[in-house]
This record gives structure tokens, sequence and C-alpha cells, in this order.
């Protein structure tokens, strides 16, 4: 089975919900794929198949935002991947692919093509190991990676930068580097989604977020808009009704008639719980994809496309 491992060397932040998104958007029409996930923070343990009444309690915000995203696409939990990927595999014969999120740590896994991703503005290279620094594994175990995808980029880095910046990763010569930059979708309602609005420099921001960087969305907004407060949680915040109150206190102490509150897919997740609640509230939700520089993305593309085309053809191979 053709296994697309997506992952990184630290404790998050380096956008890989928004790299499996990528992956299963461009690939899906070509190849039955499937994700499988931890499926962190949930409430539940063991392997679970998300289903229309699954919600993010019971497999975790980040699958449960691929299962809204893509439905028909099977999405799985489990803590221990070689476990589920056994399960998955009996429960849906018909994969062609999976797409592990966040199991570079997990050795037991032998992913045939390995992502690793690297903050631009972080990247591993200059890191220090936890607690002092973000990293959460050897520095050298880059070398494992088939492909290293630095992220979250300036998009006016030019050919200079990108050639500085490979020296100084040092990649073996199998490896592939490739830059990409935050792309921002339309802002929609959380709960209309059809209702989709820009930002503009007459609105009032209130940003809640419960992720591990929030910086890019920071920056996006002190570029766009009037200006903004911020409300942020700790990463994977499972908000409560208190937490709900603290929001609305905060966004109607903004005097502004033009104000809106903005949250992440990840965060929407998590808050949509509240229903009705947020129907009559500018509660809206901003999504991010990746966007290759250097017009790169076909050839990114390309390498993962010949991994699974190539797997598949071995393995017809060894059952003449």
């Amino acid at each position: 089975m053709p296994l697309i491992c997506v992952g990184n060397l630290s404790v998050g932040g380096t956008g890989k919900s928004p790299m499996v998104e990528f992956l299963v958007r461009n690939l899906k029409d070509d190849f039955k794929v499937a994700t499988l996930s931890r499926g962190y923070k949930r409430k539940t343990r063991g392997y679970a198949l998300a289903n229309e009444r699954s919600d993010a309690l019971e497999i975790g915000d980040e699958p449960m935002q691929f299962k809204l995203k893509f439905p028909d696409i099977p999405v799985a939990v489990g803590e221990e991947r070689l476990d589920a990927i056994s399960q998955l595999l009996h429960d849906r014969p018909d994969i062609r692919s999976i797409i592990l999120d966040d199991a570079f740590q997990h050795r037991a896994i032998k992913a045939g093509m390995n992502i690793l991703l690297t903050d631009y503005n972080n990247l591993f290279t200059r890191d220090f190991y936890l607690p002092t620094g973000d990293l959460r594994d050897l520095k050298s175990s880059y070398k494992r990676a088939e492909i290293i995808v630095v992220t979250k980029c300036d998009p006016a880095i030019d050919e200079k930068i990108k050639k500085e910046m490979i020296a100084e990763i040092d990649p073996l010569s199998n490896q592939h580097i490739f830059f990409t930059a935050n792309s921002y979708g339309d802002v929609y309602h959380i709960i209309k989604h059809e209702q989709t609005i820009r930002l503009a420099s007459d609105k009032e921001v209130l940003l809640v977020t419960g992720i591990a960087n929030p910086q890019p969305l920071k920056d996006l907004l002190e570029e766009h808009t009037e200006t903004y407060y911020m409300l942020h949680y700790p990463d994977h915040h499972i908000f409560t009704i208190d937490d709900w109150k603290e929001i609305k206190k905060r966004f109607d102490k903004i005097e502004s008639e033009k104000k809106i509150i903005l949250t992440t897919e990840k965060d929407a997740v998590r808050l949509s719980k509240f229903g009705v609640q947020l129907n009559d509230v500018p509660l809206y939700v901003i999504p991010l994809k990746h966007h290759f520089l250097f017009n790169e993305g076909e050839k990114f593309l390309s390498l993962i496309k010949n991994y699974i085309n190539d797997f598949t053809d071995s393995y017809r191979d060894k059952v003449k």
C-alpha cells in the first residue's frame, strides 16, 4: 500500500493539515485515497472510521475538518497506526493510497513517501530542542524524508534566497525541496457557508484561535483590516460554554458597527457545537491553503502521483 506521511520535526504550526487537504484535493480524482490521523485531543480511543454522525470530540478536530471538506473520502483515526491501517483496509478495501497525518515520528510505519514540513520563519536547522525550542525530533531525522517543504514563506522570496535556504538544509541527493506561501480562501460564515465577506480596511476583527502558531493570521489582519483584537487559546483547545460567553462579551465591547469574529477552520470545527447560538453572530471562518512558489506545484504533485503509480505497478508485477 502506498503510504504518504505528512509530518514535521517540531511540535506544530508548520501547516500539516492544509498539506493533507492539498494532497486529498489533488489526488482524489485519480486515486481512491484515505486519511489516517491519531485524532489528537479526542475523547475516544482506538480505531474509528468517520461517518455522517461523527464529531470533533469523537475523532479530533483535524480529521473532522477533513471529513467536512471531503465527505466522500474515508477519514480514519487510531493511535496505533499500524493496526489502524489494517482495519482501514478491511473496512475500505478499495483504497489505493493512505495519507498519514503527523506520523513522521511513528517509527513502526515505513511510509514510502515522507513529506517533511518546516516553517520558513523557524527552520529546523535554526531551531532548538524542547523545552528551549520547538524541536521534538533529532535534526538529522530530516534525512528520512523524500520531500521537504519550507512553508509559510514570504511570497516575494527570490532564487537567491531559495538557493541559500536549500544550502542551509543541505538535502541528500535523493531529496526534493519545495517552498510554499500561505494562501487564504473566501471568508465564510461558520453556519451559513454561502455567506461570504472580504477582509477590508474598515473592519474591526476579534480573532479567536486555538492553534499552535497564529502569527501569519495576525500579519494578515495587520495588513487588511482597520484593527484587530485577539483571544488566543491553547492548541487544540476544546471550547466550553464559558469560553463562548467570554468571546461574546469581548466582541460586544467592540464599538464599531463593522465588526466580525474571525477564526480558523480547525477552530470552527470545535466552535460549531454551539449550533443555533451562532446563526445571528458574525462569526466567520478563514480557510488556509498552500501556494507553491516558483511554479513548482505540478512538479510536487508529479512526484506523489508517480510514487503511487510505481508502487502499484511494482505490486502487480510481483503477483503475476
